[in-house]
């Protein structure tokens, strides 16, 4: 056992929700701005900073319009809402181990309980969530990321961060945690990846159990 605790991002690592995320920003764009925006432009900042950064992003004037059209839309599509099942199914011998698991993501709480509802496995398998409410600073900052581990018991170098984004390989390097990044999200590419240099780069779950 590499690592002690083993952190991990939620959309595009744990989940497949990259497509309702772009979804549902395209269609609060097209809502309430009546533009489009193409998904790899929106994609770019899945991840980081939270939706409501996002949306300020898209246009302060009318970002709060825009989150309420996109949470409305969101919520409905979760009942679609996909598991990476190979990743999932590896999580139960994790914690078999003697590893810690948390989850650290973008996400608002009550956003993450509505993913905890559909895959009751994942919440159960992990002893900690931080969402964006749990502190002032998000990722790339290293914030979220410590906070876990010490609400975990543990140092950064006892701790690993998986994750899809560049913004979860920043935060993890930030914090002095080893950095996963993982080719199955479908939101962001390789390429920019692995320019953030991540301390790995794994492209299914068989090859994530190899580095941890």
């Amino acid at each position: 056992m590499r690592f002690r605790i083993v952190l991990f991002d939620l959309d595009g690592t744990l989940i497949d929700s990259g497509p309702i995320i772009l979804a549902s920003m395209q269609y609060a764009v097209r809502t309430v701005l009546g533009r489009e925006i193409p998904p790899d432009e929106l994609g770019l900042t899945i991840g980081g900073q939270g939706i409501v950064a996002q949306m300020q992003a898209i246009d302060a004037e009318h970002a709060e319009a825009l989150l309420e059209t996109y949470k409305v839309h969101n919520d409905g599509l979760h009942e679609t809402l996909e598991a990476f099942d190979e990743l999932l199914a590896l999580l139960p011998g994790l914690a078999e181990e003697g590893r810690k698991l948390g989850i650290v993501t973008a996400k608002r709480h009550r956003t993450v309980g509505l993913a905890l509802d559909r895959f009751p496995a994942l919440a159960d398998a992990f002893d900690v969530v931080i969402a964006h409410e749990d502190t002032e600073r998000h990722k790339p900052d290293p914030d979220p990321v410590l906070l876990a581990v010490e609400r975990l018991g543990g140092q950064p170098d006892e701790a690993v961060y998986v994750g899809d984004s560049p913004f979860d390989i920043g935060a993890a390097k930030a914090a002095g945690v080893f950095a996963v990044a993982v080719g199955w999200g479908g939101i962001h590419t390789d390429e920019r990846l692995l320019a953030e240099e991540p301390d790995a780069f794994v492209r299914t779950p068989k090859e994530l159990l190899n580095v941890i």
